[in-house]
């Protein structure tokens, strides 16, 4: 791959607050508020936490978006900064052992927040890698399938794809059609998967899949396998940077043990989802700081009408409702994750921070575009990448329709879909 022309990064910090010299008052000293965190969740946080968050924000200012651009223009995947994730030691999130850190899943929802921040295809071929693929192996896996998959994913020395949706089944993937049938010493496995983020690059693809008997499982599948092949998908103008695939499974045989053990309905499909459902509601976070960022450092420098944008009552007004939106999305995200860390998570909780988080990014990015105007629409501000991106987020791990009748379910007790 031909070498690439670095840019350099916006010198606004991003995703963690910025500490200013506080406020004098005759009568008590008031500190000014972090530019995105304007009710001091930082507070609320453990030193552990904020170090991970630290080093992963330090790693997207540094390594990612300087360079992101020109990798997502030209739909290009940026294989240098995979040793470069691999030292920052987040592979695995939540998982504890086989060389996986045990984040807290708010450290864990951090992490996501962060790398969205910087660029939300970096952000979405980690959480493919550690979890989704890692995530299904640590939660339906047997002692020896952890001990033997989980440690060279947790090094990224094998990356990891996470196979579900098919050509013809997205929101109705509890139809898929994948077969998997026993022969012998081997399962063979048939069908067609699409969407498949990592999908042509993975060396350890969990393909769910259904047997004879008609449970779904997920079944382990190592490159490489002959009578696999993938397909690039093509024309996106989201997540660009990362790459989706099509999947053709012709008679690919694998050993009896790789399907994951304790894999034997849709359920344990389902519990995969949610568990890293919520994630995607910290990763619509980091999108949408990232854009009112840029909008708030470009309107105290764009001067119009002989004054800065930002002396704008109409600006200000924009400003306030994005923070306000945030703020919101903030105080979700941790909610959820302490509901996570107590093990009170719910399908119908993950889903409700999933659906309102990724609307209201959309809105916020909206917004941006708005205030930087024409420029607005330039990469090297970096808002046009956010809202592009936010589209793929908008959709991916369930729709804006589907997260909201999964929380009807659980708010009425009735199933509205099959």
């Amino acid at each position: 791959m031909k070498a690439r022309k670095s840019k350099p990064a916006r010198p606004a910090r991003t995703g963690r607050p910025v500490r200013r010299a506080p406020a004098v008052s005759a009568r008590r000293e008031v500190p000014a508020a972090p530019a995105t965190d304007f009710y001091l969740v930082d507070e609320l946080l453990t030193p552990a936490e904020r170090r991970v968050r630290d080093r992963v924000g330090a790693f997207c200012d540094r390594d990612v978006i300087p360079m992101i651009n020109d990798y997502w223009e030209e739909a290009e995947f940026p294989f240098e900064l995979i040793p470069k994730l691999a030292r920052l030691g987040i592979a695995g999130g939540t998982t504890k052992g086989y060389g996986c850190p045990g984040l807290s899943p708010m450290a864990s929802g951090l992490v996501g927040m962060e790398l969205s921040r910087g660029d939300g295809s970096i952000s979405t071929f980690y959480g493919v890698h550690s979890g989704l693929a890692m995530g299904s192996i640590a939660m339906l896996g047997s002692e020896a399938q952890k001990r033997r998959w989980l440690p060279p994913m947790a090094a990224f020395e094998k990356i990891g794809a996470f196979a579900l949706t098919e050509p013809e089944h997205g929101s109705d993937s509890l139809l898929l059609e994948t077969t998997a049938r026993k022969d012998s010493d081997r399962w063979v496995l048939d069908g067609r998967k699409k969407w498949i983020g990592n999908g042509s690059i993975a060396d350890i693809l969990v393909v769910w899949a259904r047997d004879a008997e008609g449970n779904v499982g997920g079944f382990v599948v190592e490159r490489p396998a002959p009578g696999l092949s993938s397909e690039v998908i093509k024309g996106k103008i989201s997540k660009r940077a990362v790459w989706q695939a099509e999947l053709e499974f012709k008679a690919v045989e694998i050993p009896l043990e790789n399907r994951l053990e304790n894999s034997d309905s849709f359920r344990d499909t389902g519990r995969v989802l949610t568990a890293t459902r919520y994630g995607v509601a910290w990763e619509a976070l980091g999108h949408s700081v990232a854009c009112y960022e840029a909008a708030l450092e470009y309107s105290k420098e764009r001067t119009q009408f002989g004054k800065p944008l930002a002396g704008f009552q109409l600006v200000q007004s924009k400003l306030a409702r994005m923070l306000a939106e945030i703020t919101a999305m903030q105080l979700i995200c941790w909610r959820l994750s302490v509901l996570a860390a107590e093990d009170k998570l719910t399908p119908g909780m993950a889903s409700l921070a999933k659906m309102n988080n990724a609307r209201k990014a959309r809105w916020v990015a909206a917004q941006a575009r708005d205030i930087l105007g024409g420029n607005g629409i330039l990469l090297d501000n970096h808002v046009a990448r956010h809202q592009a991106d936010l589209e793929a987020v908008f959709t991916y791990e369930g729709t804006d329709s589907i997260q909201a009748l999964i929380i009807g379910k659980e708010i009425t007790g009735e199933q509205a879909f099959a």
